[in-house]
């Protein structure tokens, strides 16, 4: 939920906190219904998402964002190359890093290289932060690190990835000119055939898209097309993610819901008589949840 727009060109956004005093607390708001039960999930990935090493800020947004459920749509399997573009806070490294690492594969996380002389101090600071919250091989597994900026897109060698996510990114680079073309090309060279692009976006329909999607919202057509132009096809979608309390027509865009909780324009401090009660019941946004695949052969 985290517009990153801004920090993709000055700095990494540090992860939103949720609100510390219960009556604020829009977990209070979570809805009751969910995917339908499925009872041939991996018992491993089951455990994990269930597991201590996650953290309780992460764990409470599962109700909107289906951590099992999306994760099996998407195709993570023991032994796959999964790159995790800007991971953020970490709410797929949490589980996916040390799923892969028990399974024997591979977590590559996607962020700035702090070796470029074109990455901000921020971004450098965000990569020095991740690393040492996610140090613990011995929890996470070795966690590799491929580059991925605005500028430069995502860097991986050739036909090397099986699996790409990512999450709730595509609004923030379409502001940038060449921004989306330039990294979902880099994603269609570096998968390999037959790899999987999963994406996760707050989504448009049924309105129409504003403008590069600058309230948050995306219209799924317009990703679906962006990604053909890149040369992934289309494989499918799902609607695990839904939530049709969203009318997204919220004051401060996507970002007014949870987890971020905006109560004034970007850039302004937080306005304090705002109020948050109809925004909390919402609770987090209405998301696509798409399949992309690689094709076979060209």
């Amino acid at each position: 939920m985290i517009n990153r727009r801004t920090a993709l060109l000055t700095a990494v956004a540090s992860a939103a906190a949720f609100a510390v005093r219960a009556q604020d607390n829009p977990m209070l708001h979570a809805p009751h219904a969910g995917p339908p039960p499925q009872t041939d999930y991996d018992p491993a990935l089951v455990a994990l998402v269930n597991g201590p090493q996650r953290s309780a800020a992460n764990k409470a947004r599962d109700p909107w964002r289906h951590p099992l459920e999306t994760l099996s749509f998407w195709g993570l399997q023991p032994g796959l190359v999964v790159a995790d573009i800007d991971p953020g806070g970490g709410y797929w490294t949490e589980i996916v890093a040390p799923y892969l690492a028990q399974g024997g594969g591979r977590y590559i996380a996607g962020m700035a290289d702090p070796n470029d002389p074109a990455a901000s101090d921020g971004a450098k600071r965000g990569r020095a932060a991740f690393e040492a919250k996610y140090a613990d091989k011995a929890v996470y597994g070795p966690i590799a690190y491929a580059p991925f900026s605005a500028a430069g897109g995502f860097i991986a060698p050739a036909d090397s990835i099986d699996l790409i996510i990512y999450s709730r990114y595509v609004h923030d680079l379409m502001g940038i000119p060449g921004a989306l073309p330039r990294t979902l090309g880099g994603f269609d060279s570096s998968l390999k055939p037959g790899g999987v692009l999963a994406v996760e976006e707050h989504r448009a329909d049924p309105r129409a898209m504003v403008p590069n999607a600058t309230d948050g919202y995306v219209a799924t057509d317009f990703v679906i097309g962006e990604a053909r132009k890149a040369g992934l096809m289309f494989e499918k979608a799902s609607e695990i993610n839904a939530n049709p309390k969203d009318t997204k027509d919220h004051p401060f865009g996507v970002w007014t819901l949870p987890p971020t909780r905006r109560s004034a324009p970007g850039g302004q401090p937080p306005n304090p008589a705002f109020d948050h009660s109809k925004y909390d019941a919402i609770g987090e946004s209405d998301r696509m949840t798409v399949r992309f695949k690689k094709p076979l052969s060209a």
